[in-house]
């Protein structure tokens, strides 16, 4: 199994002198399974230049796994350029949502209005097909078998394990450690821990063991708790935390804040190390996610 970072960074695209060597594109991973399936996990930005280096190979047959369809994970919907040719095929997944009681098609179709992009859905060469998909069930792209997670983000979030062949890959998308929002004091704490307690169960219980985990760590523990409790995103410090709990071989931290530039980055993620008192071995294993940068195994 192959896996390429194409889009790395959180919220919005960051172009510019600061972000060259991490990159600015928003998420987005190439995943190739053993037999050469091309499965794309979100749609963020990045999903341009994939979708260009896609032309060597017409006609394409790709699926995107959609967590969730906040604007830096779908942007790049319209501009994925083998839907604008004849004899591609695009196959999309991801799940209802509850709020508004839309599939993932209804949602997605939005962007191709002409409020939003010159070219409408019926316009396409290659009409995209949509799957809903539900958390907990698994189902296979070729050779693949992809297990879908709630995980915890203000929006329904899910995240993907991918097996093929013995190999496995975890992505959580947006993900902040579910914590209690009552007080130990509050009569509402012990029940709303046990819900909380029980998802984050079978959360581990997915990611255990796997090879590759890439974990949304998007800011430090001070920032963290200046006031962004509950806004869905996790820390360094809490992905080092998931990945020594679930035994992971490889941890990539992702999701780069759109305000760091890639000094700043660096500086983080070596001071998250030493915080978290990383020995050597895992100062190989736990990196920084960098666009372009290709892992198979």
């Amino acid at each position: 199994m192959k896996v390429k970072f194409w889009g790395v960074r959180g919220s919005i695209a960051t172009p510019g002198p600061s972000t060259v060597r991490y990159g600015g594109n928003t998420t987005c991973l190439e995943v190739r399974t053993d037999d050469g399936q091309v499965i794309i996990v979100d749609a963020g930005t990045g999903l341009h230049p994939l979708s260009l280096s896609l032309l060597a190979e017409l006609p394409v047959e790709a699926h995107v796994l959609i967590t969730h369809t906040h604007w830096d994970h779908i942007q790049g919907l319209p501009f994925f350029i083998p839907q604008f040719i004849p004899g591609n095929s695009l196959n999309i997944y991801g799940a209802f949502d509850p709020v508004t009681q839309k599939n993932i098609g209804e949602t997605l179709s939005v962007q191709l209005q002409y409020s939003y992009f010159p070219v409408r859905e019926v316009e396409l060469k290659t009409k995209p097909n949509f799957t809903t998909i539900n958390q907990r069930e698994s189902f296979a792209i070729a050779d693949a078998t992809i297990t879908p997670v709630m995980m915890n983000h203000p929006v329904i979030n899910l995240g993907y394990k991918i097996a093929c062949n013995g190999k496995t890959l975890f992505f959580t998308g947006d993900h902040e450690p579910p914590y209690n929002i009552y007080d130990r004091d509050d009569e509402s704490y012990e029940l709303y821990q046990s819900v909380l307690d029980e998802r984050n169960q079978f959360i581990y219980e997915v990611m255990r063991g796997v090879d590759v985990l890439v974990a949304d760590s998007s800011y430090t523990p001070e920032e963290y708790r200046s006031g962004k409790e509950g806004w869905g995103h996790g820390t360094f410090d809490s992905s080092i935390g998931m990945a020594r709990d679930l035994g992971v071989d490889q941890l990539f931290f992702t999701h780069h804040e759109p305000t760091r530039s890639d000094d700043a980055l660096e500086a983080a993620y070596r001071e998250a190390l030493d915080r978290c008192e990383c020995n050597n071995d895992e100062r190989a294993r736990f990196q920084l996610a960098r666009e372009g940068v290709e892992i198979e195994w």
